[in-house]
């Protein structure tokens, strides 16, 4: 069997809604750290430091969040101002807890790995392929 046959979608949005859930469950606030470098990437500039935006997503603090295997999409204030905020799945790097710290850096795809947006969920510009992992990401292995 060729590795075509073994293709699967990415499983980093589905281990972002499992923590986030998590998270929620326990009583605490999520959050998303973000590589705001990542082409599709909409926040706003303000917020981001050093390529690197930190967003609060629980439902208190934002309107309509929607996390799907594309993309994390809500609407939150910033300053005093309502802002669309849209996130493709390649630019979150890790979840956590607010109040704890408890959470995960999200592991890279693993190799063979579907991560084409779905077509009719494409966001206001396609993002290209996530960019080659900084050395300080974590790396998932796959032992046969």
């Amino acid at each position: 069997m060729t590795e075509e046959t073994f293709r699967m979608s990415s499983h980093r949005p589905y281990l972002l809604r499992a923590l986030v859930e998590w998270i929620n469950d326990n009583g605490m606030t999520p959050h998303v750290m973000v590589d705001a470098g990542v082409p599709g990437v909409q926040v706003p500039s303000s917020a981001v430091k050093e390529e690197r935006v930190v967003l609060n997503i629980a439902e208190r603090a934002v309107v309509g969040l929607h996390i799907d295997n594309d993309a994390v999409s809500f609407t939150a204030r910033f300053s005093g101002t309502s802002f669309p905020v849209y996130v493709p799945i390649a630019a979150v790097l890790a979840v956590y807890a607010r109040e704890t710290g408890q959470g995960m850096a999200l592991p890279d795809d693993i190799p063979g790995t579907d991560t084409s947006p779905d077509d009719d969920d494409t966001p206001p510009t396609d993002p290209p392929e996530r960019p080659q992992p900084a050395a300080k990401r974590p790396f998932l292995r796959v032992v046969k």
